[in-house]
């Protein structure tokens, strides 16, 4: 038996690479990649009739086969492994269609190399809008949350230890701005996915004289990718996709850390509705936090991702090969709609956390989080460095715990006692004065800096990144309108050269 694709190979396909290789490439790859593949063969006969490289007739059937194809859906072609890969079984059935003369003509001036690069960067940017979208949903809910919980007061932590007061709204503004980020990153990707590879051929063009601006145009490409071989060596759109689904990776997990510990019988800092927990098969007082959990293990996978294509691209010749363009985004796709699924259960606990304020107030009160403001009074009203103050707070804080207070029953003779020791002398702050400085919620709003949790300072940086989410919006549905309407325009062009 010859090959079913080439003269050049005098033997068929061993079975073994048949079942290894080309047998589940196809089924992973023919279903996904027919839309645009389709796409491609469509602007790419276009391409060549406006270029005089195709005869009308034979352009016309090619457009109307290639049209049927589409209305037929993939299921119809014939997987064979014997064929290696999604686009020789392609041509294969157009060839039944239309005959091997025509059938074979629409391969002038390119190659499955440059039609592969471009699949890649279509199904890439389909993939960044739809997750920048998804981040524009989570984000929303962030910012929606982050209003309600504006005056909740909760402890600050640091290393894990009560640092100073905050709110829960202004907590999960800091999440809000990380997420922002994360979408910045993919927004500012896609202009280096969305150019057109096509054109290239192999690696060298071609010497036919063909428009490669035409397939631009009619696949809603904002421009070309201009070296040949470059444009089929190279996939690192997709990893630095994939490097910045691993950063939002971390800025996910890092929220689920923080709310499994919170969640915890010894914390009971907010709450979660019986609806997104799971239980046990043996303890019946079991709650489980199986959201956060899985949302942790995901992270892991995500990065795992990342290193594993890299490694893949990782001493490969800088041209087109297996290992550098296919192997190495095997996980991307993958780790793609891992994130879209991920970024709805993200959606989900932002919106459905609920803190439990009175337990978060106790907290925060009894903790010592306000010993800074204690430490900052001292220096305003006492005259002193903030290292004497410092260490006056830390030896009330120290005799406080040994007696077993809370850090809302300080008084002013414990600050004298200490500054005694320290200093030389007491200091002799009115009661009223101690009491006001660590009163946790005075000290939340007294911090009206830009970008402190002052309830005020909140609302405004919401506001201002409520504007940025709209424009944000706005920017991501032109984009989306903006590959519609190219692809419009392709498809009324096609059934124009049909007819």
């Amino acid at each position: 038996m010859e090959s079913k694709i080439s003269k050049r190979l005098s033997e068929a396909v061993a079975a073994e690479v048949c079942e290894h290789i080309y047998a589940p490439r196809l089924e992973r790859e023919f279903t996904t990649g027919f839309s645009y593949l389709t796409d491609i063969n469509q602007a790419h006969v276009l391409m060549l009739r406006k270029c005089g490289l195709l005869k009308p007739d034979a352009a016309g059937a090619l457009a109307a086969a290639l049209s049927r194809m589409e209305r037929e859906g993939p299921s119809v072609v014939e997987l064979d492994p014997r064929r290696e890969d999604a686009y020789f079984n392609y041509e294969a059935h157009l060839i039944s269609l239309v005959g091997k003369d025509i059938g074979g003509r629409m391969h002038i001036a390119r190659s499955r190399n440059d039609i592969s690069a471009a699949m890649d960067r279509m199904r890439a940017r389909d993939i960044v809008l739809d997750i920048v979208d998804a981040l524009l949903s989570a984000r929303a809910t962030a910012l929606d949350r982050a209003a309600a919980y504006s005056r909740v007061v909760m402890p600050g932590y640091t290393h894990l230890q009560p640092a100073q007061p905050i709110t829960f709204g202004y907590y999960i503004l800091g999440i809000a701005q990380a997420l922002e980020r994360d979408a910045q990153r993919l927004e500012q990707s896609y202009a280096r996915i969305n150019l057109n590879p096509l054109g290239a051929g192999a690696l060298a063009g071609t010497t036919f004289p063909i428009d490669r601006m035409e397939t631009t145009r009619l696949l809603g490409f904002a421009g070309l990718v201009d070296h040949s071989l470059d444009a089929v060596a190279s996939r690192d759109f997709a990893l630095e996709v994939l490097a910045s689904l691993s950063l939002l990776s971390l800025t996910w997990t890092r929220l689920a850390q923080d709310f499994f510990v919170m969640t915890t019988h010894e914390f009971q800092t907010i709450e979660f509705p019986d609806r997104v927990a799971g239980t046990s098969s043996i303890m019946p007082q079991k709650k489980n936090p199986v959201v956060l959990e899985h949302l942790k293990g995901r992270a892991g996978q995500m990065v795992g991702t990342l290193v594993s294509a890299m490694m893949a691209v990782k001493a490969t010749n800088f041209t087109n090969t297996i290992d550098g363009n296919r192997e190495a985004l095997r996980g991307f796709w993958d780790s793609a709609e891992e994130t879209r699924r991920c970024l709805a259960l993200v959606d989900l606990i932002l919106s459905s956390a609920k803190p439990n304020e009175a337990v978060m107030l106790r907290r925060v009160q009894e903790n010592f989080a306000s010993a800074t403001d204690l430490a900052d009074t001292l220096v305003r009203d006492a005259d002193l460095s903030f290292r004497e103050a410092h260490h006056i707070v830390g030896g009330v804080v120290r005799a406080a715990m040994d007696r077993g207070m809370a850090a809302n029953e300080i008084t002013s003779g414990m600050v004298d006692d200490a500054a005694r020791r320290e200093v030389g002398r007491p200091l002799g702050l009115p009661e009223d004065l101690v009491k006001r400085s660590l009163d946790v919620v005075a000290s939340v709003e007294g911090r009206t800096a830009r970008g402190g949790p002052a309830a005020s300072t909140v609302m405004q940086l919401i506001a201002e990144a409520r504007s940025r989410l709209a424009a944000d919006t706005a920017a991501n549905q032109k984009r989306r309108a903006a590959l519609a309407e190219a692809r419009a325009a392709l498809k009324r062009e096609v059934a124009r050269l049909a007819a």
